[in-house]
């Protein structure tokens, strides 16, 4: 029997998605901008259901499974909102939102198959319910219907999703090969982040620009502040990973270092351990729980490994991560200068700040 696609959990508002609340949108334009955006968001999710159905059964069900599963539709919005700068909500700015939102879903199926993640979106992930191959085709499937979205945009926006495409299957490689000899880690690992998921925001905002026709020269405030803010959703994630409460964050304390992927806190922690001998001592206990976790059959459920990684939610190094993530936020709205002031520019800057507060 072929799965159903789980219930939808979507967000539909401008102030859900961007995760903010009514009350700041007080004046009658700030309540026009939110009105576009979520009817601009309506169609967007009308369309994202029609362009993702595939006369194949199979296919059908398995490229929606992720759709249906919920999210925050960000990328879409952010394109929405970005297009208020010109003239608006129109046909091409609506394609544009789907086909980076699409982009985004097929990014998620290839990025489970190669992290092997068991969960995505508080479901089961693609491939431990169809398997990988099955999982990386759909993500393919998706990859291509984006393409043809894309395509009848004109030329600039097919180079525009190429040069994007290419990022982010260049930030997947660099993530799994790893940084090389003679490479900071940590650089490494923020070039990462900026490909992987700076990226894909910094076109949704500049779609957005380039179909409503609004002036060129709010393009490089609005790619500026997408690759920065990429950033520090990633960073907000890794000190998440380690937060203790199950129930908000849908995992495991610590999820991410369990299946052995690097997060910032973990690259601090180890730097630190070349000069400190506590931090030398507590990288080790981690490594080595880690170790003996992957010769168990990935139990990696120990009470040492816990303590461990309760350890390191308390460090100074998770500290550190989070003071970054807040300077990654800083500069994404220091480069919304150039861009008119008015309810867009608030409404991005408000946007940046719900990102870094995501922690408390």
């Amino acid at each position: 029997m072929t799965p159903s696609a789980p219930t939808a959990r979507r967000s539909n508002t401008l102030s859900s998605s961007l995760g903010l609340g009514e009350k700041l949108f007080a004046s009658s334009d700030e309540r026009k901008l939110a009105k576009a955006i979520d009817s601009g968001l309506a169609e967007v999710e009308a369309g994202l259901l029609e362009q993702m159905s595939f006369t194949d059964d199979l296919a059908d069900v398995t490229s929606r499974y992720l759709l249906d599963a919920g999210g925050k539709r960000i990328r879409p919005v952010l394109t929405l909102l970005t297009a208020q700068l010109g003239s608006g909500n129109n046909k091409s700015v609506i394609l544009a939102a789907e086909a980076i939102e699409i982009t985004h879903l097929a990014s998620l199926y290839h990025d489970d198959v190669m992290d092997e993640a068991q969960v995505r979106r508080g479901v089961p992930s693609a491939q431990t319910v169809w398997g990988n191959s099955v999982a990386i085709l759909t993500g393919d499937l998706l990859f291509a219907r984006a393409s043809k979205i894309i395509s009848s945009l004109g030329e600039r926006a097919i180079s525009i999703q190429a040069e994007t495409f290419e990022r982010l299957c260049l930030g997947q490689l660099h993530e799994t090969i790893g940084p090389r000899p003679g490479d900071d880690p940590i650089q490494h690992y923020l070039q990462v982040l900026a490909d992987k998921t700076g990226s894909l925001i910094a076109t949704a905002g500049r779609v957005g620009v380039l179909f409503s026709d609004a002036p060129q020269e709010y393009i490089e405030p609005v790619v500026q502040f997408g690759e920065k803010i990429g950033v520090a959703f990633q960073l907000i994630d890794d000190v998440i990973d380690l937060a203790p409460q199950v129930d908000v964050t849908g995992k495991t304390p610590g999820t991410d270092l369990r299946a052995g992927v690097a997060t910032l806190p973990l690259l601090y922690l180890r730097r630190l351990a070349e000069t400190d001998r506590d931090a030398a001592a507590l990288l080790k206990r981690i490594d080595d729980d880690i170790t003996t976790a992957f010769y168990a059959d990935g139990d990696s459920d120990s009470a040492e490994l816990t303590a461990a990684i309760a350890e390191l939610r308390d460090h100074e190094v998770t500290r550190q991560t989070l003071e970054d993530a807040h300077r990654w936020a800083g500069d994404a709205i220091a480069a919304l200068a150039p861009l008119p002031d008015g309810p867009v520019k608030m409404a991005l800057t408000r946007f940046a700040g719900t990102i870094v507060d995501r922690s408390h």
